[in-house]
C-alpha cells in the first residue's frame, strides 16, 4: 500500500456540505490507519476517510452491522453515528463515528492480567451466531489450510540471515547458535499442528476479524476499546480468538481462556496457528516501517516480536 493523505480542508468541507451542525468542531489529525485516515472530531467523535481501494466496502460493513452488534458489547467501539455519501468534494462514502479513549496497544501495550477478562468478556458477547446474510471473508474465519499461501509468504521473513532480519529476541542468542532455523521449524511445528485439528464445523459467528495491536486501545495498561470493524465476518471463532497470544501479556492466555469458556482443544489449537500467522504479518509489515518502505509500520515489529515469542513459549 502506498500511503497518501488527505488535508484538514477536505474534512471540513465534507462537514460543511453534509453535516454542518458539526462543522465548526475542533478538528484534529490522528496518525496511524490502513484503509482509513482518521480525524479526531470535537471531543467524542471522529472522521473517518476510505483512501485505499477496499476502504469504502470495510466502511460499509462497519455502517450497516456496528450499530446492530455494538449493544450488546461489553467495551467501547467506534459506533457510527453519521454517515458521508459520495459527492463532487469526495466520491467514496466516508464516516462519523464515537470516539473510543485510549492508546493504540503498538504504542502502549496491554500490561494488566486482568484485560484477560475483559478480552473474553468481549468475545464471548461478540461470539454469537451470525445470520445466513452476514459477511465472509476468503482468508478470515475459515479453515487454516486456506490461508497456507498467506502462511508460506509470511514466514519468509523468518529464513533471514542479516542481524535486523533475525529480530533480536525472539529467541535468546546465547542458548541457539541457529536462532533462524529453530525459530522457522517452532512456527512450523504449531502452524502444522493448527492446520491438523479438526475444522470448526458450529454454526458461523460473527468476529472482529482483525484483532491487533493497532487495532484495540488501552488506558492504564488494561485494555479499554476494540476498534476497526471494517473486516467483521462471519465462520471460525479461533481467528479471534489469537487475540489471546497477540494482545495480552505473557502468562495471561490460560486465564483468557478459563474466562472465555467455549473453545476446546482443537479450537484453541486453531487460534494458536492464526496467532503466529498474524504475528508474521505484524513482523513483516513492522519491518517494512522501520526500513522506510511504503505501507509500513514500525510499531508493529515488536508487537509482532512478543506475540510470537508468546505463541512460542505457551504450552496448554
Amino acid at each position: 500500500m502506498v500511503e497518501f493523505g488527505f488535508e484538514q480542508e477536505l474534512v471540513r468541507a465534507l462537514l460543511r456540505e453534509q453535516h454542518p451542525d458539526l462543522a465548526d468542531l475542533e478538528l484534529r489529525d490522528v496518525a496511524g490507519g490502513w484503509d482509513n485516515q482518521m480525524w479526531r472530531l470535537g471531543a467524542e467523535l471522529a472522521v473517518r476517510l476510505p483512501r485505499t481501494e477496499r476502504g469504502p466496502d470495510l466502511l460499509r460493513v462497519e455502517q450497516k452491522w456496528l450499530p446492530v452488534l455494538a449493544e450488546r458489547l461489553p467495551l467501547p467501539t467506534p459506533v457510527p453515528v453519521r454517515v458521508g455519501e459520495p459527492s463532487v468534494l469526495f466520491d467514496r462514502t466516508w464516516t462519523i463515528t464515537r470516539w473510543v479513549h485510549g492508546d493504540p496497544a503498538d504504542h502502549a501495550p496491554i500490561t494488566r492480567a486482568d484485560s484477560a477478562e475483559a478480552l473474553a468478556g468481549f468475545l464471548r458477547a461478540l461470539h454469537q451466531p451470525a445470520p445466513a446474510h452476514a459477511p465472509r471473508n476468503p482468508l478470515r474465519g475459515v479453515a487454516l489450510a486456506k490461508t497456507q499461501d498467506a502462511f508460506t509468504s509470511a514466514s519468509t521473513i523468518l529464513a533471514a540471515k542479516s542481524d535486523s532480519e533475525v529480530r533480536e529476541g525472539t529467541l535468546p542468542h546465547d542458548r541457539f547458535t541457529d536462532a533462524p532455523t529453530i525459530l522457522v521449524d517452532a512456527v512450523r511445528e504449531v502452524w502444522e499442528e493448527a492446520v491438523a485439528a479438526p475444522v470448526w464445523e458450529g454454526a458461523p459467528r460473527w468476529l472482529h476479524g482483525d484483532l491487533h495491536p493497532a487495532n484495540v486501545v488501552v488506558r492504564d495498561g488494561g485494555l479499554a476499546g476494540v476498534i476497526d470493524f471494517g473486516e467483521l465476518c462471519a465462520g471460525d471463532p479461533a481467528t479471534d480468538l489469537s487475540a489471546a497470544w497477540i494482545l495480552l501479556p505473557a502468562g495471561a492466555v490460560t486465564r483468557f481462556f478459563d474466562a472465555y469458556q467455549h473453545a476446546d482443544e482443537a479450537t484453541i489449537a486453531r487460534a494458536r496457528g492464526w496467532a503466529v500467522l498474524r504475528a508474521l504479518h505484524l513482523l513483516s509489515i513492522g519491518r517494512n516501517g522501520r526500513l522506510g518502505r511504503p505501507g509500513g509500520k514500525p510499531t508493529w515489529e515488536p508487537a509482532g516480536r512478543a506475540a510470537l515469542d508468546r505463541a512460542l513459549a505457551y504450552r496448554g
